[in-house]
């Protein structure tokens, strides 16, 4: 049941941790044999006490004061250790923040190797061109024109207007008189034309 969806889960812990792991828990395990050992060898000094053997029970409390350092020790070696897992897993952190970093700085890099500051600066160019030429549109169709605007709008229609503007040619001769008048019914078509087509 423990896998459901087929997919197997990945344990966190590495190589590196369970070596760490296995040190802390023998250090316990040591640990724990000599608190044993302390508790055996103090009821031990007692009884020889009792039975009147004074220079082995101080010769066993020194030998039990001196694992009671051992095991004062150990406990510093498992704090060790257990600092030690702690800064590992803060310099792996520490190491995949450097990878994203590292990952983020490549792609910048691309982007600017694809656009440089030169395609930058004409785009931006461009654009504040095309936004000053769209403002201006905007002020003509709102009226927002000065009479000094209008003057000159004016001069250019009218200059524009001369340029366009082609006369025909005058004739050098002198112009006759009396024009020939045309009767309106010489240039008139038949009735009997029309009709026929």
């Amino acid at each position: 049941m423990g896998n459901l969806f087929g997919r197997k889960r990945r344990s966190r812990v590495t190589e590196q941790d369970r070596a760490v792991l296995q040190q802390r828990d023998k250090l316990r395990q040591y640990q724990k044999r000599l608190s044993l050992g302390l508790e055996r060898e103090r009821a031990l000094a007692r009884q020889l006490l009792r039975d009147g053997k004074k220079e082995k029970a101080m010769l066993l409390l020194k030998k039990k004061r001196y694992q009671e350092q051992l095991l004062d020790k150990t406990e510093n070696q498992i704090s060790n250790l257990e600092r030690m897992v702690q800064d590992i897993e803060f310099t792996q952190i520490e190491m995949k923040v450097i990878e994203g970093l590292k990952i983020g700085n490549e792609c910048l890099n691309k982007m600017h190797q694809v656009m440089s500051i030169e395609e930058v600066e004409r785009i931006i160019g461009e654009t504040q061109d095309a936004v000053e030429y769209q403002r201006q549109i905007d002020e003509l169709l709102a009226g927002s024109l000065t009479e000094e605007d209008e003057d000159a709008i004016l001069e250019e229609l009218n200059a524009i207007t001369q340029e366009q503007l082609e006369l025909p040619e005058v004739p050098s001769e002198p112009l006759p008189e009396k024009i020939p008048e045309v009767s309106p019914i010489k240039n008139r078509p038949k009735p009997e034309l029309v009709a026929a087509s």
